[in-house]
C-alpha cells in the first residue's frame, strides 16, 4: 500500500513566530546521530537561520554605498588621469554599485511567502537576480576594462598627474576594505557556527547576496592593487602599456568572478543538493522518530537561501489503517515544516521490500 504525497499548502509557509513550535520527537537511541555542529546550528534556530537575512541585507547596503562614492571619484579622476587602468576601475565600481541594487532586489524577491502559484515560495527569486548581477560584472566590468586596455595599449604618452589617481585609490581601497571586512565577518560567523572556514562557507551557502558581495568586493580590492601597481609602472617608466596591462589584468580578474557567481547560482536554480553531512543528520532524525521504522528514500534541495524541500520515503511502525497512517505523516511533516528552514516537508510510504537507507559510521565531509 502507498499513499500519495501530500499537497503543498502555503499557509504551512508562515514565519515560524507565527507558529507553534512542536518539540521534536525522539525515539530511542537505535540509530547513530551525528554528533556535527554544522548541522545542529543548521536545522535549529541559530544565526544560521535567524539573523542570515538581515545581516546580507546590510552588507549589501554598505557595500551599494561604498561602491556609489567609489564610483563618482574614480570617474573624476579617471577624466583627470586618462589612466586606462582608472577607466576600468571606475567602470568596475558603477557595476558594482547596480549589481549591488539587483541584490538588494534579490533579497527581498526571495522572502516573498509562498502561494497558490508558488508553493515552494519564491526562494529562487534570489538566485535569478543574482546571476543577472553577475552577468553585470561580466559585461559592465570584465567586457569594459579588457577592451579599455586593448584600446589605449599602443596610446600616445602625455604628461599626466598621477597625484589624484593615486589618492582616489587609496581612498577606495579603504571603502572597499570596509565594505569587505563586513561581508568577511558575517562569513566567519556563520562558519565558526558551522565549524568551517569564512571562505568555504561563502562557497557553499545557499545565500548568494553573500557570496555576491563577498567575492566582488574581494575583487575589488585585488583590482585597487592592480591599477595602483600599473599607474606606478606607467609613471615610472613612461610606458603607457601598463597602465593597459593593469586594465586588462583587471578585467580578467572580474571575468573569472563572474563565471563563478554565474556557475554557483545556476547550481541553485537548476536544483542544488544539500551536504552530504546535512542529509545524514536529517536521515537520523526520521530514523529516530518513534513512528519510523525504515527509510528507503530521502530527497532534500535548496530551493532558496536557508529553504530546504524534502520528500522521504518511509515505513510507519506497526501495522496501521492508512487514516492513521495519513495522520502520523501529517504529524511528522508538521514538526519539521515547525523548523524555517524547510519550506516544505512531504512523506510518503516505502515500496514493499524497498532497500532502506543507513547512516554510516563516520560523517562525510563538506
Amino acid at each position: 500500500m502507498s499513499l500519495k504525497p501530500s499537497i503543498a499548502n502555503p499557509q504551512r509557509h508562515l514565519p515560524a513566530s507565527s507558529k507553534a513550535q512542536a518539540p521534536r520527537s525522539r525515539g530511542a537511541d537505535n540509530h547513530k546521530v551525528p554528533n556535527d555542529l554544522e548541522l545542529k546550528n543548521t536545522l535549529n534556530q541559530s544565526p544560521e537561520t535567524n539573523d542570515e537575512h538581515s545581516g546580507s541585507l546590510i552588507t549589501v547596503l554598505i557595500a551599494v554605498g561604498a561602491n556609489l562614492v567609489i564610483a563618482i571619484a574614480k570617474t573624476v579622476a579617471a577624466f583627470m588621469t586618462g589612466s586606462a587602468s582608472m577607466i576600468a576601475e571606475a567602470a568596475h565600481s558603477w557595476a558594482d554599485a547596480g549589481n549591488g541594487t539587483l541584490l538588494i532586489v534579490a533579497e527581498k524577491k526571495s522572502i516573498k511567502p509562498a502561494d497558490k502559484s508558488h508553493p515552494l515560495g519564491y526562494g529562487k527569486e534570489s538566485y535569478v537576480w543574482s546571476m543577472i548581477a553577475a552577468f553585470g560584472v561580466f559585461t559592465a566590468g570584465s567586457i569594459v576594462s579588457i577592451y579599455t586596455g586593448i584600446k589605449e595599449w599602443n596610446a600616445t604618452e602625455s604628461e599626466t598627474n598621477y597625484t589624484i589617481g593615486f589618492i582616489v585609490l587609496a581612498v577606495a581601497f579603504v571603502l572597499e576594505g570596509i565594505s569587505l571586512v563586513q561581508a568577511y565577518r558575517q562569513s566567519k560567523k556563520h562558519g565558526e557556527a558551522l565549524d568551517i572556514s569564512a571562505l568555504g562557507y561563502v562557497v557553499d551557502t545557499s545565500n548568494p547576496t553573500l557570496r555576491g558581495v563577498f567575492f566582488e568586493d574581494l575583487a575589488a580590492v585585488i583590482g585597487l592593487v592592480i591599477a595602483a601597481a600599473a599607474m606606478g609602472m606607467h609613471a615610472y617608466t613612461g610606458e603607457p602599456y601598463w597602465d593597459a596591462l593593469g586594465s586588462i589584468i583587471v578585467g580578467l580578474l572580474l571575468g573569472i568572478v563572474a563565471i563563478f557567481l554565474i556557475s554557483r547560482n545556476r547550481d541553485f536554480l537548476v536544483g542544488h543538493r544539500v551536504t552530504d553531512r546535512m542529509h545524514e543528520y536529517v536521515l537520523s532524525e526520521l530514523l529516530n522518530h518513534p513512528d519510523i521504522d525504515s527509510v528507503s528514500y530521502l530527497h532534500l534541495e535548496w530551493v532558496g537561501p536557508k529553504k530546504i524541500f524534502m520528500v522521504a520515503a518511509v515505513d510507519i511502525a506497526g501495522n496501521q489503517k492508512e487514516e492513521h497512517i495519513a495522520q502520523k505523516f501529517e504529524e511528522i511533516e508538521n514538526l519539521f515544516r515547525s523548523n524555517p528552514v524547510f519550506q516544505e516537508a512531504i512523506l510518503t510510504l516505502s515500496e514493499p521490500n524497498a532497500d532502506t537507507l543507513t547512516l554510516p559510521d563516520i560523517v562525510t565531509p563538506l
